[in-house]
C-alpha cells in the first residue's frame, strides 16, 4: 500500500439546498463533482485510489479522502459558502438554477444574462483542509 496522508487532513464537502427536489440536486452533485475533479488540475492532492477485488476486478478512482453532504436551508446558504471559498482560495464549483434550461449553450447564456444576487443556488462542491473548512461550513447539518 502506498503511502497515503492522513484522510481526516482533507475532505469534500457538498452543501445542498433542501428547497430543490431530490432529482435536481443529484444532478446537481454529479456535474459540480466531476466539474471540480476534472476541472481544477489537483488530482494528484485529492488522493484518487484504485481498489481491486479478489478476482482482480478494478473500481478505479475512489477518493481516499471523505465526501461530505450538507444541506443548507436555502440559496443564500450556499451564495455565502461561495463567498467564503473565493476569498479563502478554496476550490470549488456550484450549479444554479440558470443551468438546468435548454442546451449547454442555452445555460451559458442563461447565467451570463443573470446578475448573481438573482442567482438560485442549488448546490456547492469544494475541497480543502478540514479545519479550514469546517470554519464555515460546521454549522449545517448531514444531508439525510
Amino acid at each position: 500500500m502506498q503511502n497515503l496522508p492522513n484522510e481526516n487532513s482533507k475532505r469534500f464537502i457538498a452543501i445542498l439546498n433542501k428547497k430543490v427536489e431530490t432529482g435536481k440536486l443529484m444532478n446537481a452533485l454529479g456535474h459540480i463533482t466531476a466539474g471540480l475533479a476534472g476541472g481544477e488540475g489537483k488530482a494528484e492532492e485529492m488522493c484518487f485510489l484504485k481498489y481491486e477485488d479478489k478476482d482482480q476486478g478494478v473500481h478505479p478512482n475512489i477518493s481516499h479522502f471523505p465526501f461530505i453532504v450538507l444541506k443548507a436551508d436555502n440559496s443564500n446558504k450556499i451564495r455565502k459558502v461561495r463567498e467564503e471559498c473565493i476569498s479563502r482560495g478554496i476550490p470549488y464549483s456550484d450549479f444554479t438554477s440558470t443551468m438546468t434550461v435548454g442546451t449547454s449553450e442555452e445555460q451559458v447564456q442563461a447565467t451570463r444574462d443573470s446578475a448573481e444576487e438573482d442567482l438560485e443556488y442549488y448546490a456547492i462542491v469544494m475541497f480543502g483542509e478540514t479545519d479550514e473548512l469546517r470554519e464555515f461550513t460546521g454549522k449545517f447539518s448531514l444531508y439525510q
